[in-house]
């Protein structure tokens, strides 16, 4: 793909937020894991328990780009991925049963798997908004690196104080996985050349996603402030 064409920077710039939004796991993950460490081995933990995580990443994320060729697929990762822009607005945290290693290799060991285990949504995600591009999931994942390992942190803090950059990850989230059913082979033909319908049914998807986290978010503050009344 031409990096000058909109095209590149768009998808790019798709992949690199979609990365940082999710980097919220990753930076959990790693902090609990490299807990115990001493404080001079955890920098070292971190670099290689990343690296080891960023590696099987890349391998999943350019697997799924593959699988998702097969008819059908492409939609159902689609609705998947609408399902996961839903679930980051009203996550819970599942971090708890994440230990903490007394070496290096262990802490190391403990992210890759638990980062692993975890990591479907970035892995679809990424896979959606890439387009079958390999060489721009790899640089995305790449420009991100750092950004997760020194500003993951930042990150969170910054989520902490102004929560629409959730609801402004969700949005991306849903628009790439509207343009991933819309790019289903087998239903195609109905979005190509129709421009209203294509952007009505991306516009729809964003809504319906970010109505329902802020509904459900809505009905959990007003359950919390009950419970703290009685």
């Amino acid at each position: 793909m031409d990096i000058l064409t909109v095209d590149f920077w768009s998808i790019l710039l798709s992949i690199i937020f979609i990365d940082l939004i999710l980097a919220g796991d990753n930076a959990i993950v790693i902090g609990m894991a490299a807990r115990r460490l001493p404080k001079e081995q955890q920098k070292q933990a971190v670099l290689l328990g990343t690296a080891g995580a960023v590696l099987i990443r890349i391998a999943a994320t350019v697997l799924v780009v593959w699988i998702l060729k097969v008819p059908w697929l492409l939609a159902v990762g689609g609705v998947l991925l609408l399902w996961i822009a839903f679930k980051l607005l009203v996550q819970e945290d599942e971090h708890g049963d994440i230990k903490a290693g007394n070496t290096i290799w262990a802490s190391v060991r403990t992210i890759v798997i638990a980062d692993a285990a975890m990591g479907l949504d970035n892995v679809i995600a990424v896979a959606g908004a890439a387009q079958g591009h390999f060489s721009l999931i790899v640089i995305g994942l790449l420009i991100s690196i750092p950004i997760v390992v020194w500003g993951s942190t930042l990150f969170i803090k910054l989520i902490t104080h102004f929560p629409w950059i959730i609801y402004a990850g969700s949005g991306v989230l849903a628009y790439t996985a509207a343009k991933m059913i819309t790019h289903e082979p087998q239903i195609k033909h109905w979005f190509e050349g129709n421009t209203l319908l294509t952007w009505s049914f991306i516009a729809l998807m964003i809504l319906t996603v970010m109505s329902a986290g802020f509904w459900n978010n809505a009905l959990k503050r007003k359950e919390e402030q009950s419970r703290a009344l009685q």
